[in-house]
């Protein structure tokens, strides 16, 4: 009798830790998982190879970096790796799919036989929505309008659309049983990069979040322009990236309950949250070109406690097909992209930077011309600063050798020279690396080997002559009064009051500062996130506060853009 009675306990505990079990695994279950990538940026590639620079490797790297010649494969693998993963259940794209697709529709008819053929394959659903490379106001046979662009991915989010708001390309789309996609046209046909919002999109996305709710789905935003600053200041030294009137824009969705957006066109990953002065949180996932480093694309997993999210690189393509469509590439270069493409594009990127950054100190991007009073010290401190870049940090004749004649230690490093520096933190921004703080090492180490030109190009120049070549040539050029926009960069490297020479070397330098991620406390890769079922609103504790924190905010913005006036983008503040 007790052997039996030991069986039946031996049994029950067996189904009892196997029902534990069951109830764990369905917990863990996800309610959805999907694939989130964008600015796949499809080129046709060239017959040939355009070199740019003397690099055997890299140097048909272009002012963008972009991997066009590549980008077909790319995509490829990308959505190879849709297919293999049995958890991927759709995949979203957010945007700028072809890169001249504006002016030649074929380049999207070919990346629709791309998605035709993954669908079939798979039976996973893809939907999309239009970025500023995709659709124009046509004037050619070859340009893709609006209705064009909605008829060649019409299997891609219009045909399966629960609403549309025609004449826009927006829609919303079931993803499961629990959430509904908002795909916001968030693009002006007309305009190159700048966004097409008005009150009408606004309020439709609020409506359609509204109706997601009472049809008991929670609904997740997808679009091509960012809602949310990510890297310092974006709202306005790249306005055009960033929707006009984000943060009013960010509070009404915040609290329409739409607690997930993901968006591209900045080619950067990175990851940021605003809170509602209800204590509502929204999220803006941006998500990096998949055909640029670090090739990139997300990984979502959600239930009602969390959302779940993991960067995942493309490291690898057919090279023997990049061959066969580009005789030109070197069996080196091959070699390189076997060996990790992802190594391989973030040293293309590099080239490409490079190759950019220096021409951004072109007259015509300073807004200089010859015969202005000031041109001769503009370009004398421009040149000194590109040879002080591209001269050796350290040895013999380096940077750190010149510095310390002056007091200025530069710190040790594995740096070759300041344009490897420059190029190592543009890169970090593109793959939302946050290990580069304004007031870390290799920072540091940038600024001082150029602040070297302070003590020689600057030394017999009165400060005050200085500030007016500011006054009236950079910051005029930049269209905002940039000093005082980078005076918290300066005070945050401990530099305390700045001089007007150091104004200018900052102002010269914004285009590789001004590229930083923003380092919060979202984690921009990989992280968790409090799901839909958890309330986030927090009118219980010091919401009074809050509300008075954010009339005190208002008012300094008001400021802000008084001292701003005359400045075009000033609405980007609201």
């Amino acid at each position: 009798m007790k052997k039996f009675i030991a069986i039946l306990l031996t049994i029950s505990l067996v189904f009892s830790l196997c029902a534990v079990s069951v109830s764990a695994a369905e917990e863990n279950t996800p309610d959805i998982s999907y694939a989130v990538a964008s600015d796949l940026h499809f080129n046709f590639p060239d017959e040939e190879l355009e070199w740019f620079s003397e690099d055997p490797i890299y140097g048909y790297a272009n002012r963008r970096a972009a991997m066009e010649n590549e980008s077909s494969l790319i995509i490829d693998e990308f959505l190879n790796q849709c297919a293999e993963d049995n958890n991927i259940q759709f995949v979203l794209i957010a945007g700028d799919l072809a890169d001249n697709g504006k002016a030649d529709y074929t380049e999207h008819v070919a990346v629709a036989e791309k998605l035709e053929a993954f669908e079939k394959k798979t039976g996973k659903s893809v939907y999309v929505i239009p970025g500023n490379h995709d659709v124009c106001n046509p004037s050619e046979d070859d340009d893709t309008d609006l209705a064009r662009f909605m008829e060649i991915y019409a299997d891609f989010g219009y045909d399966k659309a629960l609403t549309r708001d025609l004449p826009y390309a927006s829609y919303t789309a079931d993803l499961g049983e629990k959430y509904r996609l908002i795909a916001l046209d968030s693009n002006d046909p007309s305009k190159s990069t700048e966004d097409g919002m008005n009150d009408h999109k606004v309020q439709w996305v609020i409506d359609q979040a509204e109706l997601a709710y009472e049809e008991g789905k929670y609904p997740i935003l997808m679009m091509h322009h960012n809602l949310l600053d990510h890297m310092p200041m974006q709202r306005v030294l790249s306005h055009d990236f960033i929707i006009r009137d984000h943060t009013a824009t960010a509070e009404k969705w915040a609290d329409a309950g739409i607690k997930l957006v993901f968006s591209g066109h900045e080619h950067c990953s990175d990851a940021t949250s605003f809170t509602s002065t209800k204590g509502n949180v929204i999220s803006d996932f941006a998500t990096t070109s998949l055909t640029m480093y670090p090739l990139q694309y997300r990984y979502i997993e959600m239930t009602d406690e969390s959302i779940v999210y993991e960067a995942k690189t493309i490291d690898r393509i057919d090279t023997d097909a990049l061959k066969e469509m580009i005789p030109d590439y070197t069996e080196e270069q091959l070699a390189e992209m076997n060996k990790g493409l992802n190594a391989f594009a973030k040293n293309f990127l590099k080239s490409g930077v490079e190759w950019r950054l220096e021409r951004g100190f072109l007259d015509e991007q300073l807004g200089i011309a010859p015969g202005d009073i000031y041109y001769d010290m503009v370009r004398d401190v421009i040149d000194a600063l590109n040879d002080v870049l591209n001269m050796p940090l350290y040895g013999e004749g380096s940077a750190q050798e010149l510095g310390r004649t002056y007091g200025i230690e530069i710190p040790d490093s594995e740096y070759k020279d300041g344009w490897d520096v420059a190029t190592e933190l543009v890169a970090a921004h593109y793959a939302g690396c946050e290990d580069y703080p304004l007031s870390g090492r290799d920072v540091t180490i940038l600024l001082r080997t150029v602040s070297i030109i302070l003590k020689t190009e600057f030394a017999t120049l009165d400060d005050m002559y200085i500030f007016e070549v500011l006054t009236t040539t950079i910051a005029e050029a930049s269209g905002t009064d940039r000093f005082l926009l980078l005076e918290n960069y300066a005070l945050g490297l401990g530099c305390g009051p700045v001089s007007p020479g150091e104004y200018f070397l900052l102002a010269l330098l914004s285009p590789i500062l001004m590229s930083f991620a923003n380092d919060d406390e979202v984690d921009d890769n990989n992280g968790i996130l409090d799901g839909y079922g958890i309330n986030n609103n927090s009118e219980n504790i010091s919401n009074n506060f809050v509300s008075t924190l954010n009339e005190i905010i208002k008012s300094l913005l008001y400021i802000i853009k008084f001292m701003f006036k005359g400045f075009e983008t000033v609405n980007y503040f609201k």
